[in-house]
């Protein structure tokens, strides 16, 4: 039997499901929503959704699914060391980016200025939508029917909701105990552990594949904090292994070094709250899961070299103006001639009683893989 924090969300602590299901004689409710996360539709499209190079620019690089998975691995070992919910960490940390749309954050603020008129768009919110509405695998109900508290760790990881945003509202309308979730000044720890992981994922694996594409060497990076250490570090253990070998090095040792600095300081953060409950978290106005403010600077200069030297970089911006071009295109083809749209998307509208509407467009063109919308651009526009 697993012994978890009393501050920990609890499988018997869930305000359950929007559609009432019996349990599982096998598997907690969060180890469902984890399994409908991984075996939905959404899920398998991450494989050819966009991190920071295109998916067709190498087999190597990172994409959203790779990404995610590496998320996933070290928000499951913090959870684990800190004593909180693993599984609950796990489902938060696989639908993270279910609502990324093709060509990652360039495709993301394509469609937000293309659909400014009517709120705009974000990715954490489509994937809420997604998992509430957009997948149709199930019989019984819409969407994947999560629980509430994984639903509330996919909308707050990047930090609560300060400003309702409408379909949220629409969502949770009627469920005051969910809606006052939702809006908390803290997020869960599960949640917070899942937003933390991500940052440390992508800022090392943005290093890993920046070294990998030749915009810098480890020469270029071994004065930066942390990454001095680990590169000293490797010289003098692996001295004669091969460039690639030394570069894996150093970034593992990275990886390491924050997970560590972060474990230490939310020990440090969570001990006086040893016998607390999960909702007395919530009233916390600063986040429990935190790096030490010595090891957060050091991580800044990281995050700054990755901007003036990746993703500034000149191939990268060139694709970038290449793929924002791609979803300007075809929401502009779509919106002019609707009955382009596949049929099952026709469908959908007819069933729900939905225009197609600038929103609609928006979803089918979020729901894109990088391979299939540069197709589709190709068939249309040559």
């Amino acid at each position: 039997m697993i012994i978890m924090k009393s501050y920990a969300i609890k499988e018997q602590d869930s305000l359950g499901r929007f559609y009432k299901e019996e349990g599982s004689p096998h598997r907690s409710a969060f180890q469902r929503d984890r399994d409908r996360i991984l075996h939905s539709g959404s899920f398998r499209k991450l494989q050819y959704k966009t991190q920071v190079f295109v998916e067709h620019e190498g087999d190597y690089y990172r994409n959203r699914l790779t990404h995610t998975l590496e998320v996933t691995q070290i928000a499951r070992t913090i959870a684990k060391v800190l004593d909180v919910n693993t599984e609950l960490v796990e489902a938060i940390s696989l639908a993270h980016d279910l609502g990324h749309p093709p060509f990652g954050h360039t495709g993301e603020s394509e469609l937000d200025k293309l659909l400014s008129k009517v709120g705009g768009f974000n990715h954490n919110i489509q994937a809420l939508k997604i998992v509430t509405k957009l997948e149709k695998n199930y019989a019984e109900h819409p969407g994947l029917n999560l629980t509430f508290e994984t639903l509330e760790g996919m909308i707050t990881h990047n930090g609560p909701l300060r400003k309702m945003n409408p379909f949220v509202n629409d969502l949770f309308k009627g469920r005051n105990r969910v809606k006052s979730n939702v809006l908390s000044s803290s997020a869960s720890l599960e949640s917070q552990i899942a937003a933390i992981s991500d940052d440390i994922a992508y800022n090392c694996h943005d290093l890993g594949d920046g070294l990998r594409a030749g915009f810098f060497t480890l020469e270029d990076i071994s004065d930066l904090p942390i990454i001095s250490e680990a590169c000293l570090e490797v010289e003098k253990k692996y001295n004669k292994a091969r460039y690639k070998t030394k570069c894996h090095e150093v970034i593992r040792r990275v990886v390491d070094a924050l997970v560590s600095d972060l474990l230490e300081e939310s020990k440090v953060r969570l001990n006086p709250l040893e016998g607390r409950n999960n909702r007395y978290i919530r009233t916390h106005s600063f986040p429990l899961i935190s790096f030490s403010k010595h090891r957060e600077k050091e991580l800044v200069k990281i995050i700054n070299f990755l901007f003036d030297n990746m993703y500034r970089h000149y191939q990268v911006c060139v694709m970038r103006e290449k793929c924002a071009s791609v979803v300007s295109d075809l929401f502009n083809l779509y919106s002019k001639k609707p009955s382009l749209l596949p049929k099952d998307w026709e469908d959908l509208a007819t069933a729900t009683r939905r225009q197609v509407s600038p929103r609609f467009i928006g979803d089918y063109i979020a729901g894109m893989t990088d391979r299939y919308a540069l197709n589709e651009h190709k068939r249309y526009f040559g």
